[in-house]
C-alpha cells in the first residue's frame, strides 16, 4: 500500500477539479503536470481510493479513464472525433504530413470554415453549420478538456488528441476486419 502524504500534494485540489471535469493534464500545464509526475504513485492510490482510474499516457498526458456513457458526452466526443478525422484528411489532401500538421498548424477560423463547407453533410448532423459553430461547439470544448489550447489566431491541438486518433484507428481496423470476413 502506498503511503500518501497529503502535505506533499500541494496542487491536489486543482488537479482533482481539472481531472474530475474531464480535463487532460499535459506538459503545457507545467505546475500540475510536474506535481503529477513527481507524485504519481500517491495520486494514483488516492484517486483509486476515491473511485477514479488515473491514467498516464506515455505520449505526455494524464486523465481519468471513463466509460463515456452519457448521451451528452457522446455527442461532444463524436463532434471532436469527426473534427480530428476531417483535419487529418484535409492535411493529407493538401499534401502535408497529417500527423505533423495536426499538432503544428494553428487551426484558425478560415480553416474551420473550410472544413465545415467541405464536409457540410457530416457537420449538419451535429448541428454545426459554420466555422464559428465549429469554434464554439468543438474547439472551445477541446480547450476545456485539455485537448487544445487557444493561441493567437486560433487553436493548437495538444497530445491528448492521441486518444481520439487511437479510437479512429481502432474503428478503422474493425471496419477492415468486418469487410474481409464478408
Amino acid at each position: 500500500m502506498t503511503h500518501i502524504n497529503l502535505d506533499e500534494l500541494t496542487h491536489l485540489q486543482a488537479i482533482n477539479k481539472k481531472l474530475g471535469a474531464g480535463y487532460h493534464i499535459c506538459e503545457q500545464d507545467k505546475v500540475m503536470w510536474q506535481e503529477l509526475d513527481q507524485h504519481i504513485d500517491a495520486y494514483s492510490a488516492l484517486f483509486n481510493a476515491l473511485g477514479h482510474d488515473l491514467k498516464h499516457d506515455s505520449r505526455g498526458f494524464y486523465y481519468f479513464a471513463s466509460d463515456e456513457s452519457t448521451p451528452n458526452m457522446g455527442k461532444i466526443s463524436r463532434a471532436i472525433a469527426l473534427t480530428i478525422y476531417i483535419l487529418i484528411e484535409h492535411f493529407a489532401n493538401t499534401g502535408k504530413d497529417p500527423m505533423r500538421a495536426l499538432f503544428d498548424e494553428v487551426n484558425d477560423l478560415e480553416l474551420m470554415q473550410t472544413l465545415v463547407q467541405i464536409n457540410k453533410h457530416l457537420f449538419d448532423q451535429l448541428e454545426i453549420f459554420s466555422g464559428s459553430d465549429l469554434r464554439k461547439d468543438v474547439y472551445l470544448r477541446m480547450v476545456r478538456l485539455g485537448l487544445a489550447r487557444e493561441v493567437e489566431g486560433g487553436f493548437l491541438l495538444q497530445a491528448p488528441i492521441h486518444r481520439y486518433i487511437d479510437a479512429l484507428i481502432e474503428v478503422n481496423e474493425e471496419t477492415y476486419i468486418t469487410e474481409d470476413e464478408e
